[in-house]
């Protein structure tokens, strides 16, 4: 024990002096205290002397340095893969008994002088779970990452793992087990590891989404173990049992080969529409099930109509129209003001070229009367007063003249993403031409390129976004957006980025805001053996998350049957656990009423007739014993399990670790001190009361 104080400990001696000195001085003009006897008389002088020199010892305010030994067992961790991808071999039936065995094995072997932690892999990592082998993935990677992040700087002796190697989520497990602080990993084996007669469909490549009566493109990946070479086999693609297109493919490689066949599909109607890929068996196969897999395909028979108006003819109109010709989900309308019609049925954004040209206060009333998205293209002939009456969120100084202004982007600009050839382009480009004038800001604006003039880089905008309501508009504050697509053709060949910043720029408007106060996440894509898991909030008028109203559920599947559900309070918010659903695609419903108003939220998802459980017909152990090796374990099969209590008993460095903490502690904290300053100023007392002094 180390003891330290604030002064010098030798300050004690002349102290000690002191207070002898004080308790014979207050004493010596005591009357009664002469008539003492000698032992009375160093009584009562010793306890005050040491009740003055204790009392100075905590002005000293020694601090104990205390030192307690630790001994901290090595941590032994058993992983079991729980994932039901350990019963797709042929010794099944014993898997689970083994690997029980193996288990309680290690306990008995090890708990004395290690502190045993079981775990099992599969969805997720768990602890002290009990091996069932039904989970339905394989998530490997997980456990590690769980391991090292759980038990950092811990004395990990080693790791068993028992597992057939294979994985179907998350990345390889070998790039985690490297982080486990250098601790071994020892490997066991379970299932067949020999390669069987198997060829199913590998993977699908397909556009999730198209438009109706248009042509989609569906490659197929296939992968076939030990088939006799030139032996045709056929691969189909059918909708709702009728086949649409039908191809042939036969393998040159014996031991494994790889094929992949492409098909040009027509859209034809309207939804999420099942599509079944399906190769031909082949005899003695060792797995059946992989032969067919279904994909979805969204058609939508919608395209964005977007309505170009005009003044007069302009270059900047053309190279507007002709960027947006390219995207088959948009109509584009163009129209002069002298002879549009005013018909804004289905039109899902308006640019208006030059509003200064022709202007018509009935036509703004119109669009805002219609709360359609409006990109104004302003000329440089544009007014003050006309900028006032848009109300696009700034206020106009005008001068005389014309100002050519060149573009810098915004780097803080996040509402949609650019390409990164996107800058070079924009500093490159020419000047845009506006009314040379003075711009105030008079609500925030979302600014994508800024105004710039040479190296002198403005604070006004040149292309912005503002939001009136839930309506989004665009502004660009200038002419000559032609001279931009020209120099782009000039430099590269192409007019690429010019049409993505077209493009981009009018599905960011086309796209309405979501202010709907009723909230549901709702993935689009489940496979059959995952749980269907909806979340979702409600938002009262000062948008606080509240749960007193009730939100409702409808499910519809493909054949129209109706299911209703309700939603469980889940803290701030709900949940709604639908559990397994059987493959087919789905239209949701959710509904809430508050206030008397009905809020609806609807969409669509698919469940997937895809197993990734039933995939793997082998074991992986090559991918065991790589984890073995990288790390300083070992591999063993499961029948050989008693060999890996062999390799980890003969390890040397698998020790115990002894720690040393210390921890301090002030004089005043200790209760004996306290107790015996309470004994000397008690039996001062009682002495002096027993010699009649009080």
């Amino acid at each position: 024990m180390l003891i330290v104080s604030s002064i010098s400990a030798y300050w004690l001696i002349p102290w000690g002096v002191v207070c002898l000195l004080l308790a014979f001085f207050l004493y010596s003009k005591s009357a009664w205290y002469s008539n003492l006897s000698i032992y009375w008389r160093w009584i009562f002088r010793l306890c005050r002397a040491l009740l003055f020199f204790l009392i100075g010892v905590l002005f000293i305010d020694f601090v104990f340095e205390l030192k307690t030994k630790k001994k901290e067992k090595p941590i032994l961790i058993a992983i079991v893969d729980n994932s039901s991808s350990i019963n797709n071999y042929k010794d099944s039936s014993l898997v689970l008994q083994n690997i029980l065995k193996a288990k309680n094995s290690l306990k008995n072997n090890f708990k004395k002088n290690y502190e045993i932690i079981e775990m099992t892999a599969g969805d997720i990592p768990r602890y002290e779970s009990k091996v069932t082998l039904d989970e339905k993935k394989s998530d490997l990677e997980s456990v590690f990452s769980k391991v090292a992040s759980d038990y950092y700087n811990k004395n990990i002796g080693g790791l068993v793992f028992i597992s057939d190697g294979n994985f179907n989520y998350g990345s390889n497990p070998l790039y985690n087990s490297d982080n486990l602080n250098y601790s071994p990993v020892f490997t066991i084996g379970v299932g067949d590891t020999s390669i069987k007669k198997d060829h199913y469909i590998k993977n699908l490549s397909y556009n999730q989404i198209t438009f109706l009566g248009n042509t989609f493109p569906v490659e197929v990946d296939l992968e076939a173990i030990k088939f006799n070479s030139n032996t045709p086999y056929s691969v189909t693609i059918s909708y709702k049992n009728k086949i649409l297109a039908k191809k042939t493919v036969s393998y040159t490689n014996k031991q494994r080969d790889f094929k992949q066949l492409s098909f040009l599909l027509n859209a034809e109607s309207v939804g999420f529409n099942r599509y079944t890929v399906r190769i031909s068996d082949a005899d003695n196969e060792v797995n059946y099930t992989n032969n067919k897999k279904d994909f979805y395909i969204e058609v939508i028979d919608s395209k964005n109509k977007i309505l170009l108006l005009s003044g007069a003819p302009h270059p900047d109109i053309t190279s507007i129209k002709n960027a947006l010709k390219e995207n088959q989900n948009v109509e584009i309308i163009s129209k002069l003001i002298s002879s549009w019609d005013k018909n804004l049925s289905g039109v899902d954004l308006v640019i208006w070229h030059d509003p200064q040209n022709s202007f018509n206060s009935n036509i703004l009333e119109l669009l805002q009367t219609n709360k359609k998205p409006i990109l104004y293209l302003l000329g440089y002939g544009t007014s003050s007063s006309l900028i006032d009456q848009l109300n696009i969120g700034l206020q106009s100084f005008n001068y005389r003249g014309k100002d050519d202004v060149e573009a810098f982007l915004n780097p803080e600009f996040s509402s949609f993403e650019l390409s990164e050839d996107f800058k070079e382009f924009i500093d490159k480009s020419p000047p845009l031409s506006s009314r040379f004038s003075k711009l105030k800001l008079v609500k925030a604006l979302d600014v994508l390129l800024f105004q710039r003039i040479g190296n002198i880089r403005k604070k006004e905008p040149l292309i912005y976004f503002l939001k009136k309501g839930s309506v989004k508009h665009g502004v660009i504050y200038g002419e000559g957006l032609w001279r931009w697509k020209i120099n782009e053709f000039k430099m590269n060949k192409n007019s690429t980025l010019f049409k993505e910043l077209i493009q981009k720029t009018c599905n960011y408007l086309v796209v309405k805001s979501n202010d709907s106060p009723l909230k549901v996440s709702f993935p689009d894509v489940f496979n059959i053996d995952e749980e269907v898991i909806v979340n979702a909030s409600f938002y009262n008028k000062s948008m606080e998350p509240i749960t007193t109203p009730q939100i409702n559920l409808k499910l519809t599947d493909e054949n129209n049957e109706v299911s209703n559900f309700k939603f469980s309070v889940n803290n701030n918010a709900y949940k709604l656990n639908l559990g397994g659903l059987n493959p087919s695609s789905y239209n949701w419903e959710a509904s809430v009423v508050y206030n008397g108003k009905k809020h609806l939220k609807s969409g669509r998802f698919i469940v997937q007739n895809i197993s990734l459980e039933s995939r793997d017909t082998y074991a992986n152990h090559s991918l065991l014993k790589e984890i073995a090796i990288s790390s300083g374990g070992s591999f063993h099969a499961i029948n050989d399990f008693q060999q890996t209590i062999q390799d980890i008993k003969s390890r040397k460095d698998i020790a115990p670790v002894t720690y040393t903490n210390s921890s301090f502690k002030n004089l005043i904290d200790y209760k004996w001190f306290f107790f015996l300053i309470l004994f000397l100023v008690t039996l001062e007392w009682f002495g002096r009361k027993i010699n009649g002094s009080y």
